[in-house]
This record gives C-alpha cells, sequence and structure tokens, in this order.
C-alpha cells in the first residue's frame, strides 16, 4: 500500500489563510517541526503571550536566572500541550533532546537548554514557547487542500529578527503574496 505522504513539510512554514476559521490559528505563522505518516506537529511563531514571561517559566520551575531572563517573551506554541514548554533554536546543537528540523534550526524542550537560557548561556537565536500546534495522519494534508495553509520554506530571518507583528506578511511577501491580495477562496481553472 502506497503512503499518501507523498513530501514532508518538516521544515516549512505554514501560513494561515485570511479566512481560516480556527481562531487558534487565524493569521498565524506556523513552523513544522515533525511531519510524516503519523501527522504533524509545529510552533506557531507570531502569537506571544500577553501575560507569561520568561520569569514566569523560570519561576515555576525553580529555574535560576539573570535579571535581563525575566523579559524573555514566551510564546503561545499552539492550543496542544499547553503546559510543555518547547524551544526552537539556532546553534549550538548540542542539547538533550535536540531535535533537527534543518541544518540550521532545531526544537528542544530539556531542562538543559531552559537552564542555560535562564543563565543568558544559551543559543543566540531561540523562541521559547507554551503548548504546539498538531495534526492527526492526513489532516493537514486535507487542510492545505481546502485552502486553510500555504507552505514556503522556513526563514531563519523571520523566525528570530523579524517584529512578532508583522510575520505573517513577510511570510506571504517571502512567498512572493502581497498580503492585500489573499483570496480567501480557492480558485479551480
Amino acid at each position: 500500500m502506497e503512503d499518501n505522504l507523498s513530501v514532508s513539510l518538516k521544515g516549512q512554514f505554514l501560513l494561515a489563510m485570511p479566512d481560516l476559521a480556527d481562531l487558534n490559528f487565524s493569521r498565524t505563522v506556523t513552523c513544522i517541526s515533525e511531519h510524516n505518516s503519523a501527522g504533524a506537529l509545529g510552533i506557531v511563531i507570531n502569537r506571544m503571550s500577553p501575560s507569561i514571561t520568561g520569569k514566569d517559566i523560570f519561576d515555576e520551575l525553580k529555574v535560576e536566572y539573570v535579571p535581563r531572563a525575566e523579559s524573555i517573551p514566551v510564546f503561545i506554541g499552539g492550543p496542544v500541550h499547553m503546559g510543555e514548554i518547547f524551544i526552537l533554536h539556532g546553534s549550538p546543537f548540542t542539547w538533550n533532546g535536540c531535535f533537527m528540523i534543518t541544518p540550521f534550526l532545531a526544537m528542544s524542550n530539556t531542562i538543559d537548554i531552559l537552564k542555560a537560557i535562564a543563565k543568558g548561556r544559551g543559543p543566540q537565536s531561540y523562541i521559547i514557547a507554551l503548548g504546539c500546534a498538531g495534526w492527526g495522519p492526513d489532516q493537514l494534508e486535507s487542510e492545505i487542500r481546502q485552502n486553510a495553509w500555504l507552505t514556503c520554506s522556513i526563514s531563519e530571518e523571520i523566525i528570530f529578527k523579524t517584529a512578532v507583528e508583522v510575520r505573517w506578511e513577510q511570510t506571504a511577501k517571502k512567498m512572493g503574496i502581497d498580503p492585500i491580495f489573499l483570496s480567501l477562496k480557492a480558485g479551480h481553472a
């Protein structure tokens, strides 16, 4: 029996189409960390928590931190596993449980990287997220066919250097699309 998964979306951005009905994903950019026949997992990179910061995370886990770590933003990575911490990061990639997404991006969720970030000795580029986005087998493919998402390769520039509030627009522009002209309905020729 042939696998329905023809192309893995691991290492891709998902850009939510303007009419995506799920409020968890309205105007989001999601970095797909894993995608295989069992489903997909990703981290939303443009939704910051309005009230949770690094201080809250470090205090909750009783991790010592330097003063500047108090204000580290915490992202809402998605509606699944909201009590778990996921860290998208650049090099180094020597952390326990470090899972490579691309040659320049990994995901970790172990205490060693969190302690290093708290002490100012973690990776130079990172995002701390609570929760993740998850899809079951063939669910993401179905949503893409229904015009819920556009895809493109991920960009370190967008993840780590672009202002959070313009990541959706910048991802659309990376695809060669003016966000103003994104259609709400799929067309068929």
